[in-house]
């Protein structure tokens, strides 16, 4: 685990203008269900709002949260994505890591290169340098040279690339199912394992 403190997690959770809002929704509802984590800061990028009115009808930045999750919650603390001088942006806040579901390849490239030029690149960068978990759910294909090269840059300064793929030996039914597979897998790697999630039992799957 990446954790020595099981409970009292403070996470970030970054949403970015890649295609995957409904891993982003699936994300947010295992935090906000997971008494574990005490507090998420939610951050939603510009182009990340075109893609959740695309993809899933939500419009509006202001309450997107509540519109997420289909309720408020205390738990959830959105900011902005202009506004860098939010806490996560500072290296002597506690924070227990951050996840960017999905990662495009334009936040990765801003994270990889250090640029810090939104609360998104600036907080994974805080977390690069203090050496807490970063972890990117890269999404796009095919991947050309530079996105490559980009994350093996951000994989050699501390982060884990962990792409958007489905998997399909748990037999999802759903495509919910198949989201919250992926998010259980992200979770178990933050040190956070959900209640329930499919795991792989290769006697079980042989048996007649």
């Amino acid at each position: 685990m990446l954790f020595a403190n099981p409970g009292n997690r403070n996470l970030t959770l970054a949403i970015t203008g890649a295609s995957g809002s409904l891993f982003a929704r699936e994300m947010l509802h295992a935090l906000d269900a997971d008494e574990r984590v005490t507090r998420v800061h939610l951050v939603i990028s510009s182009s990340a709002l075109r893609v959740l009115a695309e993809e899933s009808g939500i419009n509006g930045r202001n309450t997107l949260a509540e519109k997420l999750l289909g309720r408020s919650s205390a738990k959830i603390v959105q900011l902005a994505h202009e506004d860098i001088g939010a806490p996560i942006a500072s290296g002597s806040y506690p924070s227990n890591g951050m996840i960017v579901l999905p990662c495009s390849m334009g936040t990765l490239a801003g994270i990889a290169h250090g640029l810090a030029g939104n609360l998104i690149e600036r907080a994974a960068d805080v977390c690069l340098k203090e050496r807490r978990p970063l972890v990117l759910c890269v999404r796009e294909t095919p991947l050309n040279l530079i996105h490559i090269r980009n994350m093996a840059a951000a994989t050699e300064a501390g982060a884990t690339i962990f792409p958007v793929i489905p998997a399909f030996y748990n037999h999802p039914q759903t495509v919910e199912d198949i989201a919250r597979n992926y998010v259980h897998r992200v979770l178990q790697h933050m040190g956070l394992p959900q209640p329930g999630a499919f795991q792989w039992n290769p006697e079980a799957a042989a048996t007649p």
